[in-house]
C-alpha cells in the first residue's frame, strides 16, 4: 500500500484585505484564511496552523514583498505575545485600519452612516497602558518565574523583559517582578499581579493562593521601597485586596477640567491617561452644551465625564451599577467641590421605570456602556428627551447596532462619527 502523502501545511499566498483584529486576509484554494503577521499587498510564506470548516488560520513563516505601511516592531516578544495585535503597521495605519472597520460596522450591522466624520483622537502610542492584568507562572524548564501578558494562541506567558505598551514605571519592572516572585516562598502560588498605575502612584496587586511567609512580606516591601511602588495583596475574589502596609492615594488628575479622580487598584478607568483627557475634552466639546443644561452621564464609573460634564452643565446626574464606583464617585464630587452633580446605582442591563432618575428630563445624555453595549436603556433614554446623546464606545459592532435602534425607532439622526485610539497597536478602538 502505498504512503498517504503528507497534508501541505505551508503556502505562498498575497494577502488580500486585513481583518478586524489585524490578521491578514489571503485565499488558499477558494479557502480563506486568517494569517498572523501579513499586511495587504505583501506576498508571503506561510504555515496554516489551525483548519476550521469556514476558514483557516495561519501564521506568516516569511514576507517575500513587503507593504509600504509595514514597520518594524518594538518589542521583542511581538508575534508570540497576545498583547499586541498590529505593531508591524504604522500607528496611521493602524487607525485607518480601525476608522475603516468602524464605517464598515455601521453600514453592514446597523445600515446607518454619520453626516461627518470626525478627526482620529490619538495620543502617544507607547507606555501607555496604566491598567492591566499581568500573568505569572514558575516555569522549571527556563528555570524562573515568567511575567507579562499571554502568548496569542496559548495560555501560556510570554517570555519577555519589558513592555513597551505599559505606562512608566511598570515597563521597566517586568525582569524585577520575575526575580521578586522566584524569590518567594509562594513562587507557584502567584498567578497574576494586577497593576495600576495614577499620576503620581504605582499599584501592584499581587494574588496569591498560599499564605505568605513573614519572609516574603519582608521581601515585598523591601521591593515596594526599592522601587518606589504600593503593594497590595490578594489571598481571594476582589473584596480580598487589603494594602501591604502604609499606601498612598491613586488619583489622576484632568487638568483641562480642574478634577482631580481618586481610584482604587482594581476599579475600572480608561487606559490610556492622555488619550482619556483628550476624549473627554473632545466629547464635551462636540456636545455644544448650553446654559442651564441637564445631563445624565449612564455607566458613569468613578465619575471619568461626569465630574468634567458638572464644570459645564447646570444639573448633571451619573448612574452606575458597580456601588462601590458610585461610592468613589461620590467622594470624587465632595474632593472637587462640586455640588450639582449626583450619583445613582442602577444596573443599565435591567432597566427599572421607577428610578425616580429616569423620570426627569435632560438636554444631553452621555453613554459609555461596556462592549456588550446599552440596548435595554436605550428606550427609556429616548423617553428623557435629550436633544443630543454622545455615546462613547469600545466595541464598534454594539455601537453600529445601538445607533440603528436611535435612529430607526427614535427618530435621531446620527451626526457625527470618530475614532478615538484608546489602545494603540491592538485591534481594540
Amino acid at each position: 500500500m502505498a504512503r498517504r502523502k503528507p497534508r501541505v501545511r505551508t503556502f505562498e499566498a498575497d494577502i488580500l484585505d486585513l481583518a478586524h483584529d489585524g490578521r491578514g486576509i489571503a485565499k488558499i484554494n477558494g479557502k480563506t484564511v486568517f494569517v498572523h503577521g501579513a499586511l495587504p499587498g505583501e506576498h508571503v510564506t506561510l504555515t496554516v496552523y489551525r483548519k476550521k470548516r469556514s476558514f483557516d488560520e495561519a501564521i506568516t513563516d516569511s514576507v517575500h514583498t513587503a507593504s509600504p505601511q509595514r514597520v518594524a516592531p518594538v518589542c521583542a516578544a511581538f508575534g508570540v505575545c497576545g498583547g499586541c495585535a498590529m505593531q508591524h503597521l504604522s500607528d496611521a495605519d493602524q487607525r485607518s485600519h480601525k476608522r475603516t472597520q468602524l464605517e464598515h460596522d455601521l453600514q453592514k450591522i446597523g445600515g446607518v452612516a454619520p453626516h461627518s466624520w470626525l478627526p482620529d483622537l490619538a495620543a502617544e502610542p507607547w507606555h501607555y497602558r496604566r491598567r492591566g492584568r499581568l500573568g505569572v507562572k514558575q516555569v522549571i524548564g527556563k528555570g524562573r518565574v515568567l511575567v507579562g501578558f499571554r502568548e496569542r494562541r496559548s495560555s501560556y506567558i510570554a517570555d519577555m523583559a519589558s513592555c513597551p505598551i505599559l505606562a512608566h514605571p511598570v515597563d521597566a519592572l517586568i525582569t524585577p517582578l520575575s526575580d521578586l516572585i522566584g524569590s518567594l516562598s509562594v513562587a507557584d502560588k502567584v498567578p497574576q499581579i494586577e497593576i495600576a498605575v495614577g499620576d503620581e502612584v504605582t499599584a501592584l496587586v499581587f494574588r496569591h493562593l498560599q499564605a505568605m511567609s513573614e519572609q516574603d512580606l519582608n521581601t515585598l516591601q523591601t521591593f515596594a521601597r526599592e522601587w518606589n511602588v504600593d503593594v497590595y495583596l490578594q489571598p481571594g475574589g476582589p473584596a480580598s485586596v487589603v494594602p501591604l502596609g502604609e499606601v498612598r492615594e491613586l488619583s489622576y488628575h484632568l487638568p483641562q477640567f480642574d478634577v482631580e479622580i481618586g481610584f482604587q487598584p482594581l476599579d475600572f478607568l480608561q487606559v490610556n491617561t492622555e488619550l482619556n483627557r483628550r476624549m473627554i475634552s473632545h466629547v464635551i466639546g462636540n456636545a455644544a452644551l448650553r446654559p442651564g443644561d441637564h445631563v445624565l452621564d449612564l455607566f458613569c464609573g468613578l465619575g471619568n465625564f461626569t465630574l468634567p460634564l458638572a464644570r459645564c452643565a447646570d444639573v448633571v446626574v451619573g448612574v452606575e451599577g458597580d456601588d462601590n464606583l458610585v461610592t468613589r464617585a461620590r467622594a470624587n464630587a465632595v474632593r472637587n467641590g462640586l455640588e450639582n452633580v449626583e450619583f445613582h446605582v442602577g444596573n443599565l442591563f435591567t432597566p427599572e421605570v421607577q428610578w425616580p432618575w429616569l423620570n426627569k428630563a435632560y438636554d444631553v445624555v452621555f453613554i459609555d456602556p461596556p462592549r456588550a453595549g446599552a440596548q435595554e436603556i436605550l428606550p427609556f433614554v429616548a423617553k428623557t428627551g435629550p436633544r443630543m446623546i454622545a455615546y462613547v464606545s469600545c466595541h464598534p459592532a454594539t455601537l453600529a447596532r445601538d445607533a440603528a435602534i436611535l435612529v430607526n425607532d427614535f427618530g435621531y439622526r446620527l451626526s457625527k462619527c470618530g475614532i478615538m485610539d484608546m489602545f494603540p497597536h491592538t485591534a481594540h478602538v
